[in-house]
């Protein structure tokens, strides 16, 4: 090769060579500096954040933040933070710095006095970005009759301190070398947090023992490790700067505050100084998390930080890595299990196993879909046969009905716990339930009853027009669920209990006054009176009975018919329910015309009210062969003028006499034997609530002059029906008023077991 070709070689190869090194350089720098900016000051790495000045590609400036700006001191290589705190080092991972601090002195002489020296930690401290770590430094004084403070402020008024203090008293054999224990040398840890922060460092007063081999004592706040405590210091300390570390942060806010630095697979980590935020890379990352190219993935094969028993066992994968075991060996490949040789036995057994239980999975599958088929096609039966189509047709007239799947109300009562039970009757189970919504409800699960295509249609007719009416003493419907062999009703959930809770549990009837008596009797009234009068098609309740009247927590009547699961027709006009009454609340008449009508409801509802007045049941045995019916004896009471004496104990005192008896009138109006007799459920509503309305007028005592006005209110009552209160010679005078009244109710009909 002549000279000219080893010239060239030698040229290509120098260029080889300064293209691999400038490569190497910027790869170091995309994960250090940002492009175009300087990455080393002397000997310490500059890792964006911090930068200097700005850059030679992109002009833009090579620090994050104004906190983070540095410079180089060319002459001494130095890199400088603000006006002359130099930097030994930058941590990117940890969110640290090293700075060289200056350290408080303060010297004590005769001639001058003691002084108290005030060093700040320069202005780093004043940013909030950086803190003292609480962790990696100690604050230290070293002096005899020596004392030293670390301050922080907050602001002109918040902060706190933190210190030590030595005294020798003269005496320096017990100081040591190494020995900061409180003899000479004494150091604290550092409260986390600290921000401008100062040193302060002093000499007692009048002490002259320490002269003669201390007269300077000093403050400073150094890095874990790096200062050492020789005897020769109490005469002479020779560092002017010491290493601090201080912890940094980014931004203003937190990780949750919006947008943040941290850039590619790399994380926010709030900062526990309660300021700014740091980034950190994923596991299996590595770089730096603020530069524009974040952390790019570690070969953890490559550089053995992995757990398989070697490279050759170890697949990177992207953020971490995979053992395996070559081919023909079982195992993981980990450090802990290793590979081993294959035994196929056990991948026999266990492939015999798998189709086993794959054959038994699918056969179970198989089975469970032919029951959910099976399933979903009886709710479609039941609910065709209890008239769901016919309620999907009345699109405009059910709008206001709910259809509740069976699987929801099944879900809302515990799968019908007994527990859940609120209520028991003849034609069913009522049970209390909440919905997905936390609505709590009354839920109506009714006995298997037989039911033709007429009786389908009609109940659906009745279901409608119960759930639109909107009454606040009337139990509101809420919907039904037709995907069960019989329609489970939906009603809104009254908490109080029943009427006949109230009237005979002598626990809640302490609790039970006339007035609420009163109140809810007119309330129950107006509710049957809305029922026969006022719904879009009239409705006969045919169950009328203390049990069926629900008060709720503020003790307001809601009428309820737990036992209407199925309906008939009386005439085109109106609907009623096929419920058949309840013995001692039963009209007599029904008896003859097997009929319930509207005044059989009125007929029902006067037992209620000789129940509300006498405490009794409607039909009760005091001994085994001696029954006792309430009507019998509540008009029989009437026309003995003993009327009071059979009310219940704790309802009469002087001021309600008069109603009392007014109620009294009321109920045995509605006693009457003949239903064309008794007043309607709207008279006897008007009359309660015109009793209701003479409690609260001033006036109710003189009754003799505002004879008129309390005929007014009441309208139903006459002047030869009045039952006044006197002595017990009137007794013959009333027996003649109620002659008419009673005269029907002599003949007792036997009536035939119900429930």
């Amino acid at each position: 090769m002549g000279v000219k070709g080893m010239l060239l070689f030698v040229i290509v190869a120098l260029v080889l060579v300064e293209v691999e090194v400038v490569a190497i350089d910027n790869t170091d720098g995309t994960q250090i500096a940002l492009d175009g900016c300087q990455r080393k000051c002397g000997d310490v790495q500059i890792s964006y954040p911090f930068g200097i000045g700005n850059s030679n590609v992109t002009h833009a400036t090579c620090f994050l933040e104004k906190s983070f700006e540095l410079t180089c001191n060319s002459s001494t290589s130095t890199l400088i933070w603000g006006t002359n705190i130099p930097v030994k080092s930058i941590n990117i991972s940890g969110g640290q710095a090293d700075m060289l601090i200056f350290v408080s002195v303060n010297c004590y002489s005769n001639d001058s006095g003691n002084t108290i020296t005030y060093s700040p930690l320069h202005n780093l401290t004043s940013i909030p970005s950086f803190t003292i770590s609480s962790k990696d430094n100690k604050f230290i004084s070293v002096g005899c009759d020596t004392f030293g403070y670390l301050n922080s402020f907050y602001d002109n008024n918040t902060g706190y301190s933190t210190g030590c203090l030595t005294r020798c008293y003269g005496n320096n054999v017990e100081i040591k070398d190494g020995d900061c224990s409180g003899i000479g040398c004494c150091q604290v840890d550092i409260p986390p947090g600290m921000r401008k922060v100062s040193t302060l460092v002093g000499t007692f007063e009048n002490f002259n023992s320490s002269l003669t081999f201390n007269n300077c004592s000093y403050s400073f706040v150094v890095k874990n490790g790096d200062y050492k405590f020789l005897k020769k210091h109490l005469v002479n300390l020779t560092y002017e700067r010491l290493p601090v570390v201080f912890d940094w942060t980014v931004g203003d806010g937190t990780c949750e505050g919006g947008t943040n630095a941290c850039k590619g697979n790399s994380r926010c980590v709030n900062s526990d100084t309660g300021y700014g935020y740091r980034c950190q890379c994923n596991p299996g990352y590595e770089g730096n998390p603020y530069h524009p190219h974040g952390c790019t993935d570690i070969n953890e094969c490559d550089t053995e930080n992995h757990t398989c028993l070697s490279k050759h066992n170890c697949l990177n994968l992207i953020g971490s890595h995979k053992c395996f075991c070559p081919k023909g060996q079982s195992g993981n490949g980990t450090k802990e299990d290793g590979c081993h040789k294959k035994n196929f036995l056990p991948h026999i057994v266990i492939g015999a196993s798998a189709g086993f239980i794959t054959m038994l999975v699918g056969t179970c599958l198989l089975y469970l879909t032919y029951q959910k088929r099976k399933f979903i096609k009886l709710k479609e039966k039941f609910f065709k046969q209890n008239g769901g189509l016919i309620l999907l047709q009345k699109e405009e007239e059910s709008s206001h009905t709910k259809i509740f799947t069976a699987s929801k109300l099944k879900k809302a009562t515990n799968n019908y716990d007994e527990k859940l039970i609120i209520g028991r009757g003849g034609y069913g189970t009522v049970f209390k339930g909440v919905l997905e919504n936390n609505t709590i409800v009354a839920i109506k699960k009714s006995k298997v009853v037989d039911a033709d295509q007429l009786q389908v249609e009609q109940f659906i007719n009745e279901v409608i027009v119960l759930s639109q009416i909107n009454h606040r003493n009337v139990v509101k419907l809420l919907g039904c669920c037709l995907e069960t062999e019989v329609p489970l009703l939906v009603y809104e959930f009254v908490s109080n209990g029943t009427l006949f809770d109230f009237i005979h549990n002598e626990n809640k009837r302490n609790h039970f006054n006339w007035e609420n008596r009163l109140r809810i009797a007119a309330e129950a009234a107006g509710a049957l009176s809305y029922l026969h009068s006022s719904a879009s098609i009239p409705i006969v309740h045919r169950d009328v009975k203390s049990a069926n009247i629900l008060l709720d927590e503020d003790y307001t009547a809601k009428v309820s018919d737990f036992g209407a699961s199925r309906f008939v027709s009386v005439d085109q006009n109106a609907l009623a329910t096929v419920v058949q009454g309840t013995i001692g609340y039963l009209d007599p008449e029904y008896m003859q015309t097997n009929q319930l009508t509207e005044k059989s409801d009125v007929y029902s509802f006067g037992v209620v009210l000789a129940e509300l007045l006498t405490g009794k049941k409607p039909f009760s045995f005091v001994k085994l062969e001696e029954k006792t019916n309430l009507v019998t004896y509540f008009l029989s009471c009437l026309k003995e003028d003993c009327l009071f004496e059979a009310l219940q104990v704790g309802i009469l005192n002087e001021g309600n006499k008069q109603e009392i008896v007014e109620v009294a009138i009321v109920a045995a109006k509605c006693l009457r034997l003949k239903g064309e007799e008794r007043p309607s459920m709207k008279e006897v509503a008007m009359e309660l609530e015109g009793i209701r309305l003479m409690s609260k007028c001033h006036w109710i005592n003189n009754r003799d002059k505002n004879f008129e006005e309390i005929q007014h209110l009441l309208p139903m009552s006459s002047s030869s029906e009045k039952y006044e209160h006197g002595d017990s010679s009137s007794g013959s005078h009333q027996n003649t008023k109620y002659d008419s009244i009673i005269k029907d109710q002599e003949v007792l009909i036997a009536l035939p077991s119900g429930r």
